[in-house]
């Protein structure tokens, strides 16, 4: 049993194998990204961590596959109360350990428990169906759980992203083994006690901390692990793909992405660009949807340009403990350096840097909100995902040359749109590659729409009735009386 704390605490970190938590002589430090303190010691696991993970998973996908459907949601719908009840230390000890402002982690905690319950409510609608056929024959088309799914969540939504795969997992009849990641593990351990008190048996899920790459070769590679589920960079995605082919395993991968947005010449220049910097406080825009290229029309983009940089110079760099602050720290040092290198290349091809681009003095993984106009096509940024808080402004004239910036990139997992002609949205709608359009606003994903990408961003879908389907497999039945 984990210890209870108050709102202000950091937790206490372990392992979670087969119902219990443990710790391991061997730990990693866990930082506080605005001061740099270390908030904790994280557990790792070894082989025989991986190893005893892997026997509890077995043993719980056994009981957990025929628990009845309403058993497997009725406990899935305790823990969503309970993280909603949990919500302010889940939120603190989130803000924390990955440096989003409060304001942000608390309905990042909320939606987690959100997908909960839609995840849930519809395992119980989770059809098979029955194929008509001559007298005396049945053909019965069954959805049944996978098996064990090895998932693997990123930093930067280390609530979030844990439940999606999690809920989806459980409400199959799955089990699972959760590798979340290093920088940011109290998300995964509080929810994981959620569920443990919502009366989830023991082995169902489990947590493994440590080194990537072996505990996720050992994972994949086990022939009892029938799953692969991973939220993370494209680099990654290929290699863990590349494992799950070799083993004949299914994945669902969401990779990184690098999101247009098309502002056509009816849309509010003022509005939109300074929504366009307040959009980059969100997460640091460490976020794989988050909309980093504006192509803006040519009637709108000197309006566009300076409402984008004069709202970006306002905005209130801290600690994401602070109700003042609008942007917190980016999650680790490694992001500030990847984003200052891109900025400076920028500048070094000729773009216009109107806001931020400079490292702020002092301790902690801080960088402004940054405007850059007139940005050169061969600037690593157009071609990299910044990850960052960069707002990156291109021109266009035509819609034709709109879309086909939008779509020049190998990414394409979100993009958006601002117009209010009808012909223009269904141009949108047909020509951008993507695998989540959002028009006239900023909103790419819900518990019941599914997401995912397409092109290098990714494969399969997490989300709505897709997502759940993910991991079941299909068992065609036919059945002749005699």
């Amino acid at each position: 049993m984990m210890t209870v704390y108050p709102d202000t605490a950091y937790p206490d970190l372990a392992l979670l194998i087969d119902g219990e938590w443990r710790r391991t002589a061997a730990s990693l430090p866990v930082l506080n990204p605005s001061d740099g303190s270390t908030l904790g010691a994280l557990p790792v696991a070894g082989a025989g961590e991986i190893a005893a993970a892997i026997a509890a998973a077995e043993r719980g996908f056994t009981l957990w596959r025929s628990t009845p459907p309403a058993e497997r949601a009725r406990i899935l719908l305790r823990a969503a109360a309970l993280l909603r009840e949990r919500a302010d230390a889940i939120a603190h000890a989130s803000t924390l350990e990955q440096g989003k402002p409060l304001a942000q982690s608390l309905p990042e905690v909320l939606r987690a428990a959100g997908l909960f319950e839609w995840d849930a409510n519809e395992a119980l609608r989770l059809y098979g169906r029955v194929v008509p056929a001559e007298p005396g024959m049945r053909h019965l088309v069954l959805r049944e759980p996978v098996g064990i799914v090895a998932a693997f969540s990123p930093w930067n939504f280390p609530v979030s992203s844990p439940a999606r795969k999690i809920a989806g997992a459980l409400a199959a009849g799955c089990a699972i083994i959760l590798k979340p990641s290093e920088e940011t593990p109290a998300g995964s351990i509080q929810m994981a006690q959620a569920l443990i008190d919502a009366g989830l048996p023991a082995g169902v899920l489990n947590l493994l901390y440590g080194e990537p790459a072996r505990i996720s070769e050992a994972l994949i590679a086990h022939p009892s692990v029938r799953m692969v589920h991973f939220t993370g960079s494209v680099p990654v995605g290929k290699h863990l793909a590349a494992l799950a082919g070799a083993h004949m395993k299914p994945a669902v991968m969401e990779l990184g992405g690098h999101a247009p947005v098309i502002v056509c010449a009816s849309s509010d220049a003022q509005a939109l660009g300074a929504g366009a910097a307040v959009m980059k406080t969100r997460n640091a825009g460490q976020i794989c949807i988050s909309p980093t290229r504006w192509i803006v029309h040519d009637s709108l983009y000197e309006a566009f340009v300076a409402a984008a940089a004069e709202r970006a110079a306002s905005l209130r760099m801290g600690s994401g403990l602070d109700p003042a602050t609008e942007i917190g720290p980016l999650a680790n040092a490694r992001r500030v350096d990847a984003v200052d290198a891109l900025v400076a290349d920028a500048r070094a091809c000729g773009a216009r840097i109107l806001a931020g681009g400079e490292r702020p003095v002092g301790k902690g993984c801080f960088y402004p909100v940054t405007v850059i106009a007139d940005i050169p096509r061969d600037a690593r940024v157009l071609h990299e995902e910044p990850f960052g808080p960069l707002v990156l402004i291109q021109r266009f004239s035509d819609l034709d040359e709109a879309i086909a910036m939008a779509n020049s990139l190998p990414f394409g997992l979100a993009a958006y749109a601002f117009t209010d002609s009808a012909a223009e949205a269904d141009r949108l709608i047909d020509g951008i590659e993507c695998g989540n359009l959002s028009i006239n606003h900023y909103v790419a994903s819900l518990p019941e729409t599914p997401f995912g990408g397409v092109k290098d961003s990714g494969y399969g879908r997490e989300g709505a009735i897709e997502g759940l389907q993910a991991y079941t497999v299909v068992k065609n039945v036919s059945f002749k009386a005699r």
